[in-house]
């Protein structure tokens, strides 16, 4: 038999038999959005994240999928029950609020007073040209309440990076991915904190190895559960008393640091 026979014979009619049967017998999405996959799809797609964002760490859709393929249940339940089991993240739980840039406008929250949250949020923002609508909506965890759990997280990010004042540049990152593994246990986290320095000059896994670690797994495991603070309720409190309550030293200034340390060569 020719190929092309064989083409339309034997293949084609399967490739519709099969693509007519996943239609009819796929799962049904359990919210907006959310792609339901099988733990062998999970698998596959953490492990092409994972290397192909190895080398491209720019690539924040991969590191997204890579966070949610790798966010095993009963870790994103227990992240979950340390929300219920707190005032605060009963409510965030409840309300269900977002943050984006029409949430919360940027602008004026840089009229705010010095050294309030939401002013330093704003200028963190502004000074490493990031916006909080860059943050992908969650499509691979299949519990809807887990899913929203790890959209809170995603998008409490850049406000962990302004009350720490760790910059986005990649040892800033890893720094901050460290905190938030010992802090939240979300296993994306880890993995980052771990392999990412591997693509760091020595000098660079030096200052990460000798100071920034040890400040991210001491103040990450002790500091309270940032996944439940409403931030969106104190943008007028001063952020050092944020930081005294939370139970977080804030770091050396990494952008300081990589400068004494040019000017030294």
């Amino acid at each position: 038999m020719r190929p092309r026979v064989l083409t339309y014979t034997y293949i084609l009619p399967s490739v519709r038999l099969l693509k007519r049967d996943y239609t009819y017998n796929a799962p049904t999405p359990n919210y907006p959005g959310h792609v339901p996959t099988s733990l062998y799809q999970k698998l596959f797609l953490a492990a092409g994240s994972g290397i192909y964002s190895f080398f491209d760490p720019t690539r924040a859709d991969l590191i997204a999928t890579l966070g949610e393929t790798t966010a095993f249940p009963f870790l994103m339940e227990r992240l979950r029950d340390r929300m219920l089991s707190d005032p605060t993240g009963r409510r965030i739980l409840r309300d269900r609020p977002r943050i984006t840039s029409s949430s919360i406008h940027i602008d004026h929250l840089l009229d705010y007073p010095e050294n309030t949250i939401g002013r330093t949020y704003a200028e963190w923002l502004k000074r490493e040209g990031v916006s909080p609508d860059t943050r992908a909506r969650v499509r691979y965890i299949d519990d809807e309440e887990c899913a929203y759990v790890m959209q809170r997280y995603r998008e409490c990010h850049d406000f962990y990076h302004a009350i720490t004042g760790l910059p986005i540049i990649i040892e800033g990152e890893i720094a901050l991915k460290m905190f938030e593994f010992t802090n939240t246990l979300i296993p994306m986290t880890g993995i980052g904190a771990v392999l990412a320095p591997l693509r760091l000059k020595p000098k660079q896994r030096e200052r990460l190895r000798s100071i920034y670690f040890p400040w991210a797994i001491k103040n990450g495991a002790s500091a309270k559960p940032l996944i439940n603070v409403y931030w969106e309720e104190i943008l007028d409190q001063d952020v050092q008393d944020l930081r005294d309550e939370l139970g977080i030293e804030k770091p050396p200034d990494l952008r300081e640091l990589r400068k004494k340390r040019i000017s030294r060569l």
